[in-house]
């Protein structure tokens, strides 16, 4: 183990936003034997600075599904992949044809916008710049993710399991469609092969690390990639179906610190091995 890749929530963060003391001392554990420790996950820059306060994390993380390298100790973007304006613009007008009432918001290196018709999750993104998709493009910006979720009048029609296989249906290889919760009946649309697995493999490689030698943790679709990547991928107890199926293994659920219980067991048994 010379890796550790966490998904943040759900994974390691809990519903009350926090991570916990033994989760963040099993972490710090890992990081005094020299095993680097990554966030990957499928939030945005701007969704990181209380992360980096629990944490002291000061490396790098994978963010936007992969999309985005973070440097977190000066929250400079190191590198992006985003998708061209024609790839979004046909991205959305596939989607509006096998989606009722869908609408779409961007996640951009410059910040967030979104169609008027698209109700944000968090209040404070209500203030974003709005318009058509078309006006939101104008400028140019780099879109490292497209969110998709159905109009207030048609909310709730379908969950974000059905969202998914309709998007994957009409996408085919035009960009990489994932969700990362059942209840937000959202998708999240990336470049054409970017997820937190390549994004993963790239760091892995950087750092002179084999995916044999990483452990990775997570809950939902978008972390799958990941989880078959690494050499030993652990789903979180009463995570996303799909994830459970096709992870190797099961950690026990966020709320009981199952991060937090794999490692201890697997620092245990390495410093058993090195005679500690």
């Amino acid at each position: 183990m010379r890796m550790v890749a966490c998904d943040l929530d759900g994974t390691i963060v809990g519903r009350d936003g926090r991570i916990s003391q033994r989760t963040l001392d099993a972490l710090t554990a890992c990081e005094r034997r020299g095993i680097h420790v990554v966030f990957v996950t499928g939030r945005p820059p701007r969704w990181m600075d209380p992360i980096v306060e629990m944490t002291g994390h000061q490396g790098l993380a994978l963010c936007g599904n992969g999309a985005i390298v973070l440097n977190l100790a000066t929250g400079a973007v190191v590198s992006s992949r985003g998708l061209t304006g024609p790839t979004v613009l046909a991205v959305t007008e596939r989607l509006r044809e096998c989606i009722p009432g869908a609408a779409f918001a961007l996640e951009t290196l410059d910040g967030y916008r979104r169609e008027v018709a698209y109700t944000p999750i968090h209040d404070a993104a209500r203030a974003a710049v709005t318009g058509t998709v078309e006006k939101l493009l104008a400028d140019h910006p780099t879109v490292v993710k497209v969110l998709c979720k159905q109009a207030v009048e048609h909310y709730g029609e379908l969950n974000s399991d059905q969202l998914l296989i309709r998007a994957r249906a009409v996408l085919g290889g035009l960009a990489e469609v994932v969700h990362s919760s059942p209840r937000d009946h959202m998708l999240e649309i990336s470049a054409p092969g970017v997820t937190k697995a390549t994004a993963l493999a790239w760091l892995a490689g950087e750092l002179g690390v084999e995916a044999p030698e990483v452990i990775a943790f997570g809950d939902m679709p978008n972390d799958i990639p990941m989880l078959t990547w690494a050499g030993t991928g652990y789903a979180m107890s009463g995570g996303h179906p799909d994830a459970i199926a096709a992870a190797p293994r099961q950690a026990p659920p966020c709320d009981q610190d199952g991060v937090a219980q794999v490692i201890e067991t697997l620092l245990a048994e390495r410093d058993h091995k090195v005679g500690r």
